[in-house]
């Protein structure tokens, strides 16, 4: 189909539909002319340790999660119980979208604590999360629960030195009861949450500004979300193009896949969301690699407050 953003503006989204053969095409379509349609370029933040490492995409009954990243370890280490029992560590789309919220208003308001009222349901319900109830309600409450409880560290590379940082994503219990339900009462739930301070500060010096029109289009595909924060990363920073081997892709975004094999289809299937969500990416896929060039960033406003 040729550039897919430039197709919508051409000949708009209808004849672009018209020339789309299969389901993945037409699921591109309609991110690529969401993504186009936002004119408020609204601005969210993900640490730039989520760029190079990610989160589980299913649920792994491992206590401790490892991901090896360009330069960047992380290691995720299940919460228990009063009876020791394991929680369990964060995985999937929710748990991103509700630590990018987090991340978003820390750096928004300059402040580590966070609202979880009003605030946090209006947004989660215009990023396309709610309406919240039922299986929704459960699925982000238990997300919410295992990023609670959870350890995490980053190990990295400075000037050839190894440097280890501990910490967790926040220091009370993320209690949405409130925030999600309507009928609670406002005593029995704690409206605010305060980020973790090691975590908080390591947010301040590494954060990557991401598009929330374009999360909110590719929001249910978690490994679409990696890749496109990857992206929003690595794209702008650039000064030449830059291969990128399938071994290192493998590596780092490989998570539930048993071989670099049966890796390749759905990395590329992803990928093409994350570039419909993108639209000033420039990136191609070859044999032996992907290739990047330097590109835009995804958003080009800046936060006010603590990134003023």
């Amino acid at each position: 189909m040729g550039n897919i953003h430039h197709l919508i503006t051409a000949h708009g989204l209808e004849r672009a539909r018209d020339l789309a053969d299969t389901k993945l095409e037409r699921q591109e379509l309609e991110i690529a002319a969401a993504v186009l349609a936002d004119e408020g370029e609204s601005l969210g933040i993900c640490h730039a340790g989520f760029a190079l490492t990610s989160l589980p995409h299913k649920n792994t009954p491992e206590r401790l999660w490892r991901r090896e990243g360009h330069r960047v370890t992380l290691l995720v280490e299940s919460g228990c119980t009063e009876k020791g029992e394991l929680i369990g560590v964060p995985y999937g789309s929710k748990a991103r979208m509700i630590l990018i919220y987090l991340q978003t208003q820390a750096l928004r308001s300059g402040s580590r604590e966070i609202e979880l009222g009003r605030s946090m349901k209006a947004w989660m319900t215009a990023m396309g999360i709610g309406a919240i109830g039922g299986a929704t309600y459960k699925a982000v409450t238990e997300q919410a629960k295992r990023i609670s409880a959870c350890r995490l560290t980053f190990f990295s590379d400075h000037g050839g030195a190894r440097q280890r940082d501990n910490g967790a994503f926040v220091d009370s219990a993320i209690d949405l009861t409130g925030a999600l339900n309507d009928d609670a009462q406002p005593m029995l739930w704690r409206e605010t949450v305060k980020l973790n301070e090691a975590f908080y500060h390591s947010l301040i010096e590494h954060p990557v500004p991401v598009s929330e029109a374009a999360l909110r289009t590719i929001g249910n595909k978690s490994l679409s979300i990696d890749i496109y924060v990857w992206l929003a990363y690595r794209l702008h920073s650039l000064s030449k193009q830059t291969p990128v081997s399938w071994q290192a892709l493998y590596a780092q975004f490989g998570a539930g896949c048993a071989s670099l094999r049966t890796f390749k289809q759905p990395f590329t299937e992803a990928l093409r969301m994350a570039l419909a969500a993108y639209p000033d990416a420039r990136v191609g896929v070859e044999s032996g690699c992907i290739m990047l060039h330097p590109s835009r960033p995804p958003v080009t406003k800046r936060l006010t407050g603590t990134l003023s």
